[in-house]
């Protein structure tokens, strides 16, 4: 399975979240720490969701970056 993950930077390192689990994050110093992170995190939380007889969401969430004009 593959989704989304949104990596957000800040002033403190990086952060990172799956729209399609609601509460799947991870934060970290570096980008590839984070992305390491939240790989680990949605295996932890499809498992937890497994176990507890939840159903696992299909991935939906699909992103574009596009190019903009600045005013």
């Amino acid at each position: 399975m593959q989704y989304l993950v949104v990596i957000e930077t800040s002033e403190s390192g990086f952060g990172a979240y799956v729209p399609d689990l609601p509460g799947c994050v991870a934060a970290a110093a570096t980008r590839e720490e984070v992305v390491g992170l939240i790989q680990e995190a949605i295996e932890f939380h499809l498992e937890g969701l497994k176990r507890s007889g939840e159903q696992v969401p299909e991935p939906k969430s699909q992103g574009e970056v596009v190019n903009v004009r600045a005013a």
